[in-house]
């Protein structure tokens, strides 16, 4: 896959031999949890603006 991220798991992204991305529901809904950098960031993705919100972010964190 571009950028060397594999999907290993349903949800769960590695970039490399690193976890990069994975998805999460709870009761207050749906969160994605972003490396950046040795940290991650959990953003929420429960709407469109949400999901661009996220989007952009992966978009650096690749390109970083």
């Amino acid at each position: 896959m571009k950028n060397g991220i594999k999907e290993k798991k349903l949800g769960i992204f590695y970039k490399q031999s690193k976890s990069f991305l994975h998805f999460q529901e709870d009761p207050d809904g749906l969160f994605a949890d972003l490396r950046v950098g040795k940290d991650f960031d959990r953003c929420p993705v429960n709407s469109k603006k949400e999901w661009a919100v996220l989007l952009s972010a992966i978009d650096r964190a690749l390109h970083d």
